[in-house]
């Protein structure tokens, strides 16, 4: 990719649009995948595995772990993974998870079964992103925690349990309890998940309050069942993992549902149609149902086997919406609603004020400073109808409103998105992708093939 300015200066699209992209994959599905395939015996081999820095990282953490980590010199995207079998690589080892907040959580619970003494750190912005749900869960669990600096952020050494993780057969028993609520970040549940196959009698995860965000632990059970565990549970009040073993397997990992609301958004935004290849109607994620928000607000949308496409030719209509199950989705859905004809209101997504950046409050902000009226709310917002123009907008460390705010350049002229490099996290060829979506690669009958 292009080295970027500090700024990035978006075109507006002066006409409908007709193209047809392809986004990386899920970094979701790609992250669980890899801890999998780490702790299989035998060789996998993972395809549409995506190059930005979350998944980077992971694959560089994992190689220090004692995996053998092999991209395909003719296409990065396929990586070929070595498992160790359950024996991770003995510590002292420093573990670093750059900006990733997916990579630090589950490789902290991947360290707990190692024999070691693990340091898991990140950047700066990272430190500041709570942990503690899953650090006291791994106490409880038998892992060693030491918090370098915070109680339940970064860094953290943790000394794993050990021998508990060998590949011989551990006595079945009893499950081991932890206690952990359900509304915080699914990534602790997920956490946890992924490594209790390798705990004697597996886990049970009582859930001390109601569980949000049950698409991503939906993701989570349906990759521990392609690699060989299937004894998932994912109750209303519990969680309960079976003792097992994972299988090496070849694994397809699908396009990123939450990338792809980019341009979908796109195509809302601007009028015309967008279509993102290989997001089916059989998607894992949940964020693919974001094609369904728009359809709600009067888009059409048409899914097939081999992706999805959204067209808009009427107006645009508010919603109101508990995004609790597509909460990364918000800034997507909020640079889409000062274009519709009645408010929208989105809530039940809280939480997110603890992701890379405070995704309510530092995106209120910024879509002010474009003349959007918002209100801000504890758990969510209320935008209006209407807008002025694009202005010099910060991205507050956060590739989900960097991406946000570049769609909604394609509608106000004289956007400027500082930071433009933030979107290296999920998708490194977001901003000539976002040329491309604008310049348009379709044609007048390929939209008809498809609606």
């Amino acid at each position: 990719m292009a080295e970027l300015s500090a700024v990035h200066h978006v075109q507006p699209a002066h006409h409908r649009l007709a193209a047809v992209v392809i986004v990386p994959g899920s970094k979701s599905i790609a992250n669980r995948a890899l801890i999998c395939a780490t702790l299989a015996g035998g060789e996998s081999v993972l395809h549409n595995v995506p190059g930005g820095d979350d998944t980077a990282a992971m694959l560089d953490c994992v190689a220090l772990l004692g995996a053998g980590v092999a991209p395909d010199p003719h296409d990065p995207s396929i990586v070929r993974v070595h498992g160790t079998a359950g024996r991770l690589h003995d510590g002292p080892l420093t573990l670093s998870t750059r900006l990733a907040g997916t990579t630090s959580r589950f490789i902290t619970a991947l360290c707990a079964l190692g024999p070691g003494h693990y340091l898991v750190d990140g950047d700066a912005p990272l430190r500041g992103r709570p942990m503690a749900p899953l650090h006291d869960a791994l106490v409880a669990l038998g892992a060693g925690i030491v918090a370098g600096e915070t109680w339940g952020h970064l860094p953290v050494t943790v000394t794993g349990v050990g021998d508990r993780a060998g590949d011989r057969v551990v006595p079945s028993g009893s499950p081991a309890t932890v206690a952990v609520r359900g509304d915080v970040s699914s990534q602790y549940i997920t956490a946890l998940m992924l490594i209790a196959p390798y705990l004697p009698g597996g886990l049970r995860i009582e859930l001390t309050t109601p569980l949000i965000s049950r698409p991503y632990l939906a993701i989570t059970a349906a990759v521990m069942a392609s690699f060989g565990v299937d004894a998932v549970e994912v109750g209303a009040s519990h969680v309960a993992v079976g003792q097992g073993r994972y299988v090496a397997r070849t694994y397809a990992i699908e396009p990123d549902a939450s990338t792809a609301s980019y341009p979908l958004a796109a195509a809302a935004i601007c009028g015309g149609w967008v279509r993102v290849e290989g997001l089916g109607p059989d998607a894992l994620q949940g964020d693919a149902g974001f094609a369904d928000v728009l359809a709600e607000m009067g888009c059409a949308v048409h899914r097939d086997a081999s992706g999805t496409t959204v067209e808009r030719n009427g107006p645009l209509i508010g919603i109101s919406i508990d995004m609790a199950d597509l909460s990364d989705l918000v800034p997507t859905l909020a640079v889409i609603a000062p274009f519709a004809t009645t408010p929208t209101e989105i809530g039940g997504v809280g939480f997110i004020r603890a992701k890379e950046s405070d995704r309510i409050g530092d995106l209120a902000h910024e879509l002010r400073k474009c003349g959007i009226d918002v209100t801000e709310r504890e758990d969510g917002l209320r935008i209006e109808p209407g807008f002025g123009a694009g202005a010099g907008v910060d991205t507050h460390h956060d590739h989900r409103l960097a991406m946000s705010f570049g769609v909604l350049g394609l509608r106000l002229g004289g956007m400027r998105v500082h930071d433009p490099d933030v979107v290296s996290k999920s998708w490194p060829d977001f901003w000539p992708a976002l040329e491309g979506i604008r310049v348009g690669n379709g044609s007048p009958d390929s939209v008809e093939d498809v609606l």
